[in-house]
């Protein structure tokens, strides 16, 4: 009978009106994919599935919802590397534990960063920002939205892979991070074209190579960072997943995991991604977790050695 049971909840799920908490604000690429989602979900489940925007205090304000809310798979929250892979590494007491909490279920989507430079810059290559700063050794500087972030870090990444240092500059917010690069107060900022691309398409930021194994979708004139004359292999990207409470039995987070896979792949989604040219990541739960933790290695690595830390 106990080996029944999960099977049964599996069928009944939900029994009543699911939510989905995100740490991201209303209008953002990763909260308007979610919502598609959602919508999508609340059609196949017959019930209503709403997100719930938690935005701010570094995710953990929507994680603190999270953790007080229903264990059954009725709540559930959506994440993004950092929050899994990174976080851990870079504060030295987080308000929750990573492998205790969550029961990553699959992840939604990656982006990857592109370097972007005031339209009339002088940086014509990333490899002409890595030459200017090896010549001028702590002179250009770029920019983030905050301490930590995949920003912050792909940036001391590239600091450390091409042996050169410069001065990282922390904006309030995204919008005034790009338009800091748009009128020259920065050298260069790593943006994805979700974040960076309404100055891109306003004509007031180039973009100058993209941290990715090959061209992306819809930018085929961007290099990698490595046709640019930048460091090969050099790879940044962020990707945003869903999660559920731990423990949640087998059969009802697979039930989760298939609905929303199901969802991801209509038309209507892959035109969103498009749109924020977001590329499809699909990985098994077992896959997820291994990767989620070579991740987590990676973060480690890049944070140690550029010897970030948050109380």
């Amino acid at each position: 009978m106990g080996a029944f049971l999960p099977a049964v909840q599996a069928q009944e799920f939900p029994t009543k009106p699911v939510r989905i908490i995100t740490p991201f604000p209303v209008g953002s690429g990763p909260e308007g994919v979610m919502r598609l989602v959602a919508d999508k979900l609340s059609r196949a489940w017959g019930k209503p599935v709403f997100v719930e925007n938690k935005p701010g205090g570094n995710g953990f304000i929507a994680i603190d919802t999270f953790k007080r809310g229903a264990t059954d798979g009725h709540d559930l929250i959506q994440l993004d590397n950092v929050h899994l892979s990174a976080y851990p590494h870079l504060f030295k007491k987080l308000p929750y534990d990573a492998k205790a909490d969550f029961e990553p279920l699959l992840p939604l989507f990656k982006t990857y960063f592109f370097f972007a430079v005031a339209t009339d810059s002088k940086y014509k290559t990333v490899g002409d920002i890595v030459a200017d700063a090896k010549a001028n050794p702590g002179k250009l500087n770029y920019g983030s939205w905050s301490v930590g972030n995949p920003v912050h870090l792909g940036s001391a990444l590239f600091e450390s892979v091409t042996a050169t240092e410069m001065q990282h500059v922390v904006y309030k917010e995204t919008t005034m991070l790009y338009t800091g690069v748009a009128n020259g107060e920065l050298s260069f900022a790593m943006g994805t074209n979700a974040t960076a691309g309404a100055m891109y398409r306003a004509g007031k930021v180039r973009y100058v190579g993209v941290a990715a194994p090959k061209r992306v979708v819809g930018f085929p004139n961007v290099p990698t960072v490595a046709e640019a004359g930048g460091p090969a292999g050099f790879e940044v990207s962020g990707w945003t997943a869903i999660a559920a409470p731990k423990g949640l039995p087998k059969a009802v987070a697979d039930k989760i995991q298939h609905d929303i896979e199901k969802a991801l792949a209509e038309p209507d989604v892959r035109e969103k991604y498009a749109s924020f040219a977001y590329e499809p990541f699909t990985l098994t739960r077992e896959q997820f977790g291994q990767y989620i933790a070579s991740e987590s290695t990676r973060y480690g690595d890049i944070i140690r050695k550029a010897k970030v830390s948050l109380d």
